[in-house]
């Protein structure tokens, strides 16, 4: 085979999409055509899931009636919950979501969860997205033997979601800004759990199949999970001398070649994540919020600072995210599940992109093995 031979199909077409691109020359996420950065600062989450999964922007009586559309599909059956409180005592967060949205599945009506058409699978799309974070944030709670928050319908999309994190319901600034990160983590392209979405769904497998396949992907540390090793760094370096320390623990781990979670990214290559440079003016205005907030981004600061001039790489979105979820108060286990309940307005218009225009994903292989061998004479 004389096939060219591409590790990790790095920079490799694999799909034409009409959902979201990465445009590295001129440094934007575009998401059906506009700037996500612009998104972010103008419209609320719900509102670019809108522009998603239907292709258009809402206006005010859209908005409305897909805010409606979420919130009667927030409540989960009883059952689940009685499910989440047998479910094993550890189990990792993604693992719980991954299970809780598979037992969602089940709930679903035969004949629709097989059905393939868009109006289908926006219809199951809109109700697993609704879902997923009393699923997500419910699961956990049981296996940390916490008291179980329900869905509050009163209350918005992302003011519902961390009020059954935080169990209190937030204020309005800490509503926004929780808004904003979500709707920096809507959509990305083609990363891997996206891919892997796609992969699945070419199969002409369910919404639910596919969506799960995400959440397996999105587990693996090279993928998910950055954002909570940023703060573990950062607690790291706090708890080992602090700001003062920063640069020399810093120096100590790039001199090992340890690897620096939150800093370049396979698209961006050396330039600045567009996601962290519209967040990193957030971080410091939760400062006040922690006891340690002003000297966790001091360390912050310094890390960022180190990478630049030794390694001439930037923070990715997860690198401000990461300290902005702990300034929030939220367990860290819980970052990389909220990161994945927000991408699932875009997997949603991904897998329906798919459905509606597929043909299988079966690459091939270059085979490296031993040939012409042959089994021992009887």
């Amino acid at each position: 085979m004389s096939e060219q031979f591409v590790p990790g199909l790095e920079n490799v077409p694999a799909v034409k999409t009409k959902v979201s691109a990465l445009d590295v020359v001129k440094e934007k996420i575009i998401i059906r055509g506009y700037d996500l950065i612009e998104l972010a600062q103008t419209v609320s989450y719900l509102d670019v899931a809108h522009l998603l999964i239907y292709e258009k922007l809402p206006d005010a009586a859209d908005a409305t009636r897909f805010a409606d559309d979420i919130r009667k599909e927030m409540a989960l059956p009883d059952a689940m919950y009685d499910v989440f409180e047998k479910l094993p005592k550890g189990m990792d967060a993604m693992d719980l979501l991954r299970t809780g949205l598979s037992i969602l599945a089940g709930y679903e009506d035969h004949k629709l969860l097989a059905d393939n058409s868009k109006a289908a699978n926006i219809q199951k799309g809109i109700k697993i997205l609704a879902k997923a974070p009393a699923i997500m944030v419910n699961a956990y709670r049981a296996n940390q033997g916490q008291v179980i928050v329900k869905p509050d319908p009163a209350l918005s999309f992302s003011e519902n979601f961390l009020y059954m994190i935080q169990g209190e319901k937030p204020n309005a600034d800490t509503a926004k800004m929780f808004d904003m990160i979500l709707t920096c983590y809507i959509d990305h392209e083609l990363p891997n759990s996206t891919f892997t979405a796609r992969v699945i769904a070419s199969t002409l497998a369910d919404i639910y199949g596919a969506i799960v396949g995400g959440v397996a992907s999105l587990k693996g540390p090279l993928h998910g999970g950055a954002n909570e090793a940023c703060v573990y760094m950062m607690l790291d370096v706090l708890q080992n001398g602090g700001s003062a320390k920063a640069e020399e623990l810093i120096m100590g781990k790039l001199a090992r070649k340890d690897k620096i979670m939150g800093f370049g990214h396979r698209v961006y290559m050396k330039k600045y994540d567009p996601r962290a440079w519209l967040l990193k003016d957030y971080v410091p205005k939760l400062t006040s919020r922690h006891k340690d907030g002003e000297e966790l981004y001091k360390i912050y600061q310094t890390i960022e600072r180190v990478m630049a001039r030794e390694k001439g790489i930037y923070p990715n979105a997860d690198y401000p995210i990461g300290l902005m979820f702990y300034l929030l108060g939220i367990p860290i286990d819980l970052y990389t599940p909220i990161f994945f309940c927000s991408r699932i307005a875009g997997l949603v218009a991904h897998i329906t992109e798919q459905h509606s225009d597929n043909r299988l994903i079966r690459p091939r292989a270059l085979y490296d093995g031993a040939e012409d061998l042959h089994p021992p004479k009887a």
